[in-house]
């Protein structure tokens, strides 16, 4: 079983660096069986952050979260979800947020997210978001797709400070934020989530998949194209990845790859082919 360190958050606690993304899951019947598994073998392969949303499958996916963690030990988990922002105002997130734990089955949240930002003030999401922590709703809390003014401008509200995570969409081919909401993120203290860390397997960039490159570091590691995204997410020991899967043997071959370790020569060939941009670029979101 892979043993990753904890990334540490500004408030003393510490988060698991791998977690499971579930966008997408709980939309089809159908195919539920099969994602209930998914989710149940990250947590046999010792993965013990799960992200979800209550946009996913309208709670679909976080009612299969809970159907998957019903006999886990709960003070082992760390999970993780979001609030609509039309649903992050005064009155309403309380009643999201119980919404959300009742379909998960648990008392509270590690994290809370704001999916992204709508037209609620800020001053009154933080301020719901600090009476859910007064509640022991929530234990901490922090946001999803916010650029750099966005940041800037959460900050500069009272107790916005203490926003302790931002997830943003992060990959191999989408280093847009290293330029300047990474570092700024640093400075304060606030920690990254990168979500589609394997870029769909590619979907989001399909250059990616047949980049020679790509295929020969991929070739020389014995390694395959998801597990080099990932390598590549977690590569930055501050840095959380969510990949998400549906299949039960994704999750296995993902963790495989993480006992891999790239040379300094492999690295400097990949960020050669695919650079950080050396200019302020527009978030990447999906």
């Amino acid at each position: 079983m892979l043993q990753l360190e904890n990334l540490s958050l500004k408030d003393g606690s510490s988060m698991p660096r791998l977690g499971l993304g579930t966008w997408f899951l709980g939309e089809q019947f159908r195919y539920q069986s099969r994602e209930l598994q998914a989710v149940k073998r990250g947590l046999e392969q010792g993965i013990r952050m799960i992200d979800t949303a209550e946009m996913y499958g309208d709670g679909g996916a976080e009612t299969i979260v809970g159907k998957a963690i019903q006999d886990a030990d709960r003070a082992q988990l760390y999970l993780v979800s979001k609030v609509y922002p039309h649903n992050a105002s005064e009155g309403k997130i309380a009643k999201s947020c119980t919404e959300t734990l009742e379909r998960l089955g648990t008392k509270y949240l590690d994290l809370y997210l704001l999916h992204w930002r709508g037209g609620v003030p800020l001053q009154e999401t933080v301020e719901g978001m600090e009476a859910l922590i007064a509640r022991g709703k929530i234990k901490r809390w922090g946001v999803s797709n916010f650029d750099l003014a966005d940041m800037e401008a959460l900050f500069s509200v009272k107790g916005g400070d203490k926003c302790a995570v931002n997830q943003v969409m992060y990959h191999l081919g989408s280093r847009g934020i290293e330029h300047s909401l990474l570092p700024w993120m640093k400075a304060h203290g606030v920690a990254l989530m990168a979500y589609s860390p394997l870029a769909q397997g590619g979907t989001l960039k399909k250059e990616l998949v047949s980049n020679p490159v790509i295929l020969s570091v991929c070739a020389r590691n014995r390694i395959n194209f998801h597990q080099l995204m990932l390598l590549f997410a977690l590569r930055d020991p501050q840095t959380a990845a969510i990949p998400r899967t549906s299949n039960p043997a994704h999750v296995d071959d993902l963790i495989k790859g993480l006992y891999v370790t790239l040379s300094n020569e492999d690295w400097a060939r990949l960020d050669e082919a695919f650079p950080p941009p050396d200019k302020k670029v527009p978030l990447d979101v999906i």
